[in-house]
C-alpha cells in the first residue's frame, strides 16, 4: 500500500526494493517467507531487490551497524529517500528517523496515521490479495494462520487486534495485485510454532531482564506453486 501510494503521487521515483533476511534459514525474520518468493515478489513488481543478510543471533547493535553501513552505501549511490509502511507507531518512526538521518537519507510515511480499518478495506477493495503468514500466539490462535487476508479474515479478528496488525498481531505476503505484473501463485505447506528467546549479548540491546515481549508465534510455510 505504501508503494502503491507513492507511485500514485510520482513524486519519488522508487527503483530499488531493500530486504533484511535471516542468513542461516534465507528466510524474512518477522514474516518468515523465503527469499525465493521474495525474488518473485520482486521480480512481479518490476523493481529490483537488494538483500542484506542479517548473520543469526545478531544482536541490536550488530543490526544497526549493518544498516547504518548499508545505508551510508546507498546515500553514497545517490539514494535520497526511504519508504515506510508505517502506520501508527510512533517508537518505530522515531527509530527510522534518527537511524537514516544519519546516512543523510530522508524516510518517508505515506501511511502514517490513517484509519487502519480503511486501509484493509481498501486495500481489499482495490485488488491486493495477501495470505497471513505469522500471528502472535499471545494474541491469535493458530487458526488465523495461512488464512486470506480478506473480510471474513477482517471480521473474524477480536476487537483488540488492529485491521492492519500494526502491533505485530500478524503479518501477511502479498502475492498479487494492481502492482503485480503476474500473481505469485503459492500454497500453505503446513502451519509451524516457532517461540524465541531474547539476545543479551550487549547491555544496550532492546532485550531487558524483565521478559516484556510476546516470544510464541505461528508461521505458515508458503510453498510457490
Amino acid at each position: 500500500m505504501a508503494l502503491h501510494q507513492v507511485q500514485k503521487q510520482g513524486d519519488l521515483k522508487i527503483d530499488k526494493l531493500l530486504i533484511n533476511l535471516n542468513a542461516e534459514n534465507r528466510r524474512v525474520s518477522v514474516h518468515g517467507v523465503s527469499v525465493e518468493l521474495v525474488r518473485k515478489q520482486a521480480d512481479s513488481l518490476g523493481i529490483p531487490l537488494e538483500i542484506m543478510e542479517i548473520p543469526a543471533g545478531s544482536s541490536m547493535l550488530d543490526y544497526d551497524k549493518m544498516m547504518d553501513d548499508r545505508l551510508q552505501a546507498l546515500q553514497d549511490s545517490n539514494y535520497t529517500h526511504g519508504i515506510f509502511g508505517d502506520i501508527l507507531l510512533e517508537d518505530l518512526r522515531n527509530y527510522r528517523e534518527k537511524q537514516f538521518s544519519k546516512a543523510g537519507i530522508i524516510p518517508v510515511f505515506p501511511l502514517w496515521k490513517k484509519d487502519t480499518r480503511k486501509l484493509a478495506e481498501t486495500f481489499i477493495e482495490s485488488g491486493h490479495k495477501a495470505l497471513i503468514v505469522c500471528v502472535n500466539a499471545a494474541v491469535l490462535d493458530q487458526s488465523f494462520c495461512g488464512r486470506e487476508f480478506d473480510k471474513a479474515f477482517l471480521s473474524d479478528l477480536p476487537e483488540n487486534v488492529d485491521l492492519c496488525g500494526e502491533n505485530g498481531e500478524f503479518h501477511t505476503f502479498v502475492y498479487d495485485g494492481p502492482l503485480f505484473s503476474q500473481e505469485i501463485k503459492v500454497e500453505v505447506n503446513q502451519v509451524v510454532s516457532r517461540s524465541y528467546k531474547p539476545n543479551k549479548k550487549d547491555k544496550d540491546d532492546c532485550f531487558t531482564k524483565e521478559q516484556t515481549w510476546d516470544v510464541d508465534f505461528w508461521f505458515a510455510d508458503l510453498l510457490s506453486e
